[in-house]
């Protein structure tokens, strides 16, 4: 694996199509919550553009995630700036790190309660939600604050392939 200065084409792509992809699920929540407690309830759902597109864009996240990971395997990922202090360095590895499982688990997670009828699953589905929001707002307010306060140009790093 290399040490890139920054990130590739593919990497920048990747992840903004991840972020704009999460969005939607975020907003498709409630349909799926109201079918997934109709089902609970033992009552017929009738089939829903909004639950299949739910489905759809979940399982197009697990893949571009899995794709995204291969590539910071295989090309490396550029270092953090040099003038971040080594805590801010070890809480935006675990924060990006947690990004990764979580996304991956929360895809997981929602096929077995949806495919599988696990119930146990639809719960850890639910907090692994919430963890998802706190997770991108932690990486959020980080790129702002290495934007803003530390003024290291951080963000230029997911604009352009470097």
């Amino acid at each position: 694996m290399s040490n890139p200065t920054g990130y590739s084409a593919s990497q920048i792509w990747l992840h903004w199509l991840v972020a704009l992809l999460i969005v939607p699920q975020f907003l498709l929540n409630e349909p799926m919550g109201q079918a997934w407690r109709a089902i609970e309830r033992g009552q017929e759902i009738s089939p829903s553009v909004l639950i299949t597109a739910h489905v759809v864009v979940g399982f197009s996240i697990l893949a571009l995630v899995l794709w995204r990971l291969v590539l910071r395997m295989t090309r490396g990922a550029p270092p953090p700036p040099a003038e971040e202090a080594p805590a801010l360095k070890l809480v935006g590895k675990i924060t990006h790190g947690l990004l990764y499982l979580v996304l991956a688990l929360l895809v997981v997670s929602g096929g077995m309660a949806w495919f599988a009828g696990v119930k146990a699953s639809a719960g850890v589905h639910e907090v692994m939600t919430s963890l998802l929001l706190v997770l991108v707002g932690l990486h959020v307010l980080g790129a702002l604050y290495h934007q803003f306060v530390l003024k290291t140009n951080l963000i230029a790093r997911m604009k352009r392939p470097g």
